[in-house]
């Protein structure tokens, strides 16, 4: 038998699963574990200035496949890293976040060790899927498994596991053990699906919305979509079924065009979404009935709309069985089809009037992006805008965004997508005040020499909270405005290429230009000089 440390137990344990990078930042407390990385040097280690850099970085990355791995410290380390597991966890995203502990002789004691904190534990619990402590050093590698395990089962999720210090330390018998798989959901009766087929047989204008659950649906989505369901999608699911499809609604989930459709509909198929509050404006937009829920975890049923019918099972599964058995029989309708490519051109151009001068920069970035090239977008005026429903989509987690709808965690989701996507070009758009909560990850970007272009908007402060203080306080104007560096100033120093565009005549070539330089580059853009980009916030039913 092969004697080793707990902490090269868990960097072999991370190898066997093919990680090929952790995000982290190294501490007294985790210390075994990247020491153990740093000499096999089997897995990349990306060193991110923040703990919730870290955490955001490894979402990012695992949105582009693969599993992302986080590693910080104990106590104000691991509660750093919160706020990003919850973005995790409203993603759905499977990813793995390993933390230190103070050593099991001062566990719980509330003794002042240093980096403790009081039931670690518990926060871990709240922000995670799952979370795990390893209590003696023949735990850790089976519990890694548990936790990976439980991680990649439907429905996802980010899990934690803490390893006190003198754990990883430790020696154990090295033991090596296959890779577990994620769990099989349940499957679903051949007679539940029956009837799903004959209620859209029966249908004259049904609808399909679709969700982050239908991610690996891509095949089924487009099939229903071929027979001749429109469908709509949330903006994590854009891409799932291509824009460019004659059938797809792309994510113009509440314009008016499209609520018209609704009113048309008798029949709608809500295939693995939450239908969130930001795009049913606050659970206003009226859908239509019978609704059909289908969705992999069985809490979700009645969550937010009343469901006439819900089917707990995985949405790839049900809606290919329900394709088999619609193909042939489904005719579909023309009228329909002429309702739905004018419904989509009438939301898109009230989106370019609504954006402006912004609908060149969107224009500018599509025709720079490859083909399978990845938009990343902070929670901002533009990417709330054109970023989110403009920027046309033709694959699956190519526009990649905050789901739990927080601020400045763009730039470290784009480190973590240009890592993950092993040469595909990313481009991240952030706005001035959200990239100031993360700007130390401008480092990393630097210091890891990343394929990604970072396109700043700056107007000098929180310009969405100026547009929801404009519509619902009377215009009174507090605490937005912000002073921000010198962000031109700020890339030269760290060695990036950089570039300032004041007026949309020059998006064009700025923006090929940048995207076209092979490795990290920085593009301002000047808002206060382009123009204004109005926005009030979400579509919402009123504001509380």
């Amino acid at each position: 038998m092969t004697t080793i440390t707990v902490g090269e137990a868990v960097a072999r344990t991370l190898e066997a699963y093919s990680v090929s990078a952790v995000y982290g930042v190294i501490s007294i407390h985790n210390l075994p574990i990247a020491d153990a990385i740093g000499q096999r040097q089997r897995v990349r280690f990306v060193p991110s200035r923040g703990e919730a850099g870290a955490v955001t970085m490894a979402d990012g990355h695992t949105r582009m496949g693969g599993l992302g791995v986080a590693l910080t410290s104990t106590g104000a380390g691991a509660g750093n890293a919160v706020g990003a597991m919850l973005e995790a966890l409203n993603a759905g995203t499977p990813l793995l976040h390993i933390t230190g502990q103070v050593e099991t002789a001062y566990l719980d004691r509330d003794a002042g060790f240093i980096h403790e904190t009081r039931d670690q534990m518990g926060f871990l619990q709240a922000c995670s899927k799952r979370a795990y402590r390893a209590c003696t050093p023949e735990q850790v590698v089976p519990l890694l498994h548990r936790a990976i395990q439980e991680a990649m089962t439907l429905p996802r999720g980010p899990v934690s596991i803490e390893i006190p210090i003198d754990i990883q330390a430790s020696e154990v018998e090295w033991i090596a053990s296959t890779p577990v798989q994620a769990a099989a959901p349940v499957r679903i009766a051949d007679s539940e699906i029956d009837r799903l087929a004959e209620q859209v047989l029966a249908a004259k204008r049904p609808m399909l919305w679709i969700g982050g659950g239908c991610l690996a649906a891509g095949d089924a989505v487009r099939r229903l979509a071929d027979i001749g369901l429109p469908v709509v999608s949330s903006t994590h699911a854009r891409g799932v079924l291509p824009d460019s499809h004659p059938r797809s609604l792309r994510a113009f989930h509440s314009a008016p065009a499209v609520e018209e459709l609704y009113a048309q509909s008798d029949l709608m198929l809500v295939a693995g979404s939450r239908l969130r509050s930001n795009e049913t404006r606050t659970y206003s937009v009226e859908l239509p009935h019978p609704l059909v829920q289908i969705d992999v975890d069985p809490a979700a049923a009645q969550r937010n709309y009343s469901a006439d019918t819900f089917l707990c099972g995985e949405c790839g599964d049900v809606l290919s069985r329900l394709a088999e058995r619609l193909e042939g029989k489904f005719s579909p309708d023309s009228k329909f089809d002429t309702d739905i490519a004018r419904a989509v051109q009438d939301a898109e151009k009230a989106l370019r009037k609504q954006v402006g001068e912004y609908a060149r920069l969107n224009d500018a970035i599509r025709d720079a992006l490859p083909e399978d090239g990845v938009f990343v977008r902070d929670i901002t005026v533009s990417g709330s805008t054109w970023g989110s429903r403009l920027l046309p989509i033709e694959r699956p987690l190519t526009n990649i965004h905050s789901l739990a709808g927080a601020i400045g965690q763009g730039l470290a989701t784009g480190i973590g997508c240009a890592v993950g996507a092993e040469g595909r070009k990313v481009v991240t758009v952030v706005g001035d005040g959200g990239l100031m909560l993360m700007v130390g990850e401008l480092a990393t970007l630097a210091q890891e020499s990343l394929d990604m272009t970072l396109v700043v908007m700056n107007d000098g402060g929180y310009g969405v909270m100026r547009g929801i203080q404009n519509k619902y306080f009377d215009g009174r104007q507090y605490y937005n405005d912000l002073h921000t560096p010198d962000f031109q100033a700020m890339a030269a120093s760290l060695g990036l290429p950089h570039w300032k565009v004041s007026h949309s005549d020059d998006f064009q070539t700025v923006i090929a230009e940048a995207v076209g330089h092979d490795g990290p580059a920085v593009v301002e853009v000047d808002m206060k000089s382009v123009g204004p980009l109005e926005f009030a916030g979400p579509p919402q039913k009123k504001l509380y």
